[in-house]
């Protein structure tokens, strides 16, 4: 659906140049929510401004949907973006026109008769949640409201792609939420492909199939959004999965433990998908004779599924204990690390 070739900018001021996109290389499957995740100054924002030429390339090349982007006239940009779709961080409504106002300004620029515009001004707002704030100003709505209307703009005219930047940064966590479950309803609905700029680890978890990292304008780690999040190669990927899992302070939590529970082995098992549901330590306790005592864990959903981490103290006989780790290697999917043996 969407390929991007060897995309660069480059910002000059002061007779400084500053590379804030470097040769960067992705491709986007038709229909995914694709996330892009980079701390401030990562070059994101510039990156997906570059993809419908809010910002003008310095090379490379960007084809969605079998036309190049990048090589199209000021006329035919301007037809090309009315099938690409952009909400923002701070909403950019019209302060001065009602929200059904705002949401048909784009047909109105696309030259769509009143009536039909009318009909989809309105089946954009059931489908946003706005019903009864059709005549609602921008100042007489929440943030989460606002930014429903911005959706509801930017799916007017029916596009292919849905670029979001920073869509939910301005919002309250309850709201982002629910702006992210629109997203996703959406994305079901229409079969949309959605990019979506974000420094929130929390964002990508909630809703995206695929991530790429950002780092001083390149990629530095992509993939399925949970390998990531289970096998994170890059220092600054690791930053970022700590905002969810709180994995920097497991160190201290390990010394912790391991001072505390001083007898038989601490094991680590990491469970992956649908092996979060297995009734595992049920199951060792039957087959072996073990005692096991669950120490710490957490388990976090995302939209592939789920993952998570569960410490325990297994202790009994060294040969039963092995037997019950051999089992969880041969027998399930779940990870098992013996992270200390005190027989």
């Amino acid at each position: 659906m969407i390929s991007i070739e060897g995309l660069s900018k480059i910002f000059t001021a002061d007779k400084q140049k500053l590379t804030a996109v470097d040769n960067l290389t992705l491709d986007i499957k038709d229909g995914e929510i694709f996330g892009v995740i980079g701390y401030s100054g990562a070059g994101k924002s510039t990156f997906v401004r570059l993809l419908n030429r809010l910002e003008e390339p310095t090379g490379g090349r960007v084809v969605i949907d079998k036309q190049e982007i990048t090589s199209l006239n000021s006329r035919k940009l301007r037809l090309a973006r009315q099938e690409i779709g952009m909400i923002f961080q701070h909403f950019n409504l019209l302060w001065s026109r009602t929200v059904k106002d705002n949401i048909a300004f784009p047909l109105e620029i696309a030259g769509i008769a009143k009536a039909e515009r009318e009909q989809r001004v309105q089946e954009l707002i059931d489908l946003v949640g706005l019903s009864g704030r059709e005549n609602a100003y921008p100042s007489q709505l929440s943030g989460g409201q606002k930014q429903r209307v911005g959706i509801a703009r930017a799916l007017a005219n029916r596009p292919k792609v849905l670029l979001c930047d920073e869509a939910t940064s301005a919002l309250d966590p309850e709201t982002t939420n629910a702006i992210l479950d629109l997203l996703v309803d959406i994305n079901q609905k229409l079969g949309l492909t959605i990019i979506l700029i974000t420094h929130e680890m929390h964002v990508i978890r909630k809703i995206c199939n695929q991530v790429a990292v950002m780092e001083k304008g390149k990629i530095v780690e992509q993939g399925d959004v949970l390998d990531v999040f289970l096998r994170p190669k890059q220092p600054v990927t690791r930053k970022f999965v700590q905002q969810v899992m709180g994995s920097s302070e497991e160190d201290d939590d390990l010394q912790l433990l391991m001072s505390t529970y001083k007898q038989g082995k601490i094991v680590r098992l990491h469970f992956i998908g649908e092996t979060t549901n297995q009734a595992l330590i049920s199951q060792l306790a039957k087959k072996y004779a073990v005692d096991i005592n669950i120490l710490q864990g957490k388990i976090t959903q995302t939209r592939a599924g789920a993952y998570g981490t569960l410490f325990v103290q297994m202790d009994g006989k060294a040969e039963e204990m092995n037997k019950a780790i051999q089992y969880i290697t041969d027998e399930t999917s779940v990870e098992v690390e013996v992270i200390r043996d005190a027989n």
